[in-house]
């Protein structure tokens, strides 16, 4: 019974850490155990595990796991089946980040729902779907940046939301 893609991140960034499950044990304050039924999947993390466990590995691929795992999936997911050397990942976020600039030109975003036409509306489907991959690579680029050249995760979250806050475009 799969439920989640947190343990199976949280294995990655052990095994790249060199750290085992006793540690991760220690780190969110549970036995080593459940910390295996997490990686195998049998047993859900809290979210006070996750937020432990990401902010003591302060790893953006295990933010990005929890993040997917609370919000059932309403985020970009942990991309394990691709190049993610940062080169790959950027070049990779520049296609798809084209091709929403050129689905953007192509649909009349000035029209309302009730006025667009059944084409229409398929374009602006294409535009949301490109939308969401370009988000996804944008994430996973954040991420490689993050881990190639050591920056933090969430000091660098925490920098862009002090960023907006002070150009009040949040309280």
């Amino acid at each position: 019974m799969s439920i989640g893609q947190f343990g199976p991140n949280l294995q990655e960034v052990l095994k790249r850490r060199g750290e085992t499950r006793n540690a991760a044990g220690q780190v969110t304050h549970v036995d080593a155990s459940l910390i295996g039924k997490i990686i195998k999947g049998s047993r859900k993390p809290s979210k006070e595990l996750m937020q432990k466990a990401a902010e003591h590995y302060d790893d953006g691929q295990l933010y990005i796991a929890a993040a997917g795992e609370v919000t059932g999936g309403a985020f970009a997911p942990w991309l394990d089946n691709v190049d993610l050397h940062r080169a790959s990942v950027l070049f990779k976020t520049v296609e798809e980040m084209r091709e929403v600039l050129t689905l953007s030109a192509e649909v009349p975003i000035s029209k309302t729902a009730d006025q667009l036409t059944d084409s229409e509306r398929q374009n602006m489907k294409r535009l949301l779907m490109e939308t969401v991959e370009a988000i996804t690579a944008l994430t996973h680029f954040a991420a490689v940046l993050c881990k190639e050249y050591s920056f933090s995760w969430l000091g660098t979250w925490k920098e862009h939301r002090a960023d907006l806050k002070a150009k009040k475009y949040m309280k």
